[in-house]
């Protein structure tokens, strides 16, 4: 069994505004394996940009490294998100109505794997996730004054 840390981070400029998701992957000894982002587009909150993080980070675990080493996988979400952590943990109530089918969303997603685990970090750990996510954003807005 393989165990894999990924951290994840969400951000939205203007929440709700321009979103996109920073995912870094790394080894149990935590040694970088990949780091990815991607934007989101417009209007979207920070809770949305974290949960959307998550759901990034287990859909592109499986189109980088395969299903099947999916299901043979302990893996366990590192994020800074204290809402998020706690609703996926069950610990608190989910009130959001744009965020309860994203929590169906990575619920479902966590059948493809051994085990999905969330942790709660502070901010200062998970800056690589953030600089990832902020560079999403940067590209986008660069992209947008071309034209």
């Amino acid at each position: 069994m393989k165990k894999i840390i990924i951290y994840t981070d969400g951000g939205s400029r203007g929440n709700p505004g321009p979103a996109a998701v920073g995912v870094v992957f790394c080894n149990e000894k935590g040694q970088l394996i990949k780091e990815c982002s991607e934007y989101l587009g417009d209007n979207f909150t920070n809770n949305e940009a974290e949960y959307r993080a998550v759901i990034f980070a287990l859909q592109k675990f499986k189109a980088l490294f395969s299903k099947e080493l999916a299901k043979n996988s302990e893996v366990e979400i590192r994020s800074d998100s204290e809402l998020m952590v706690k609703q996926l943990n069950a610990q608190y109530k989910i009130l959001d109505e744009k965020i309860q089918p994203l929590f169906l969303k990575i619920w479902n997603l966590k059948f493809d794997f051994r085990s999905v685990k969330m942790k709660l970090i502070p901010r200062e750990k998970n800056r690589e996730a953030d600089r990832m996510a902020n560079e999403a954003l940067d590209r986008e807005a660069s992209v947008q004054k071309l034209f």
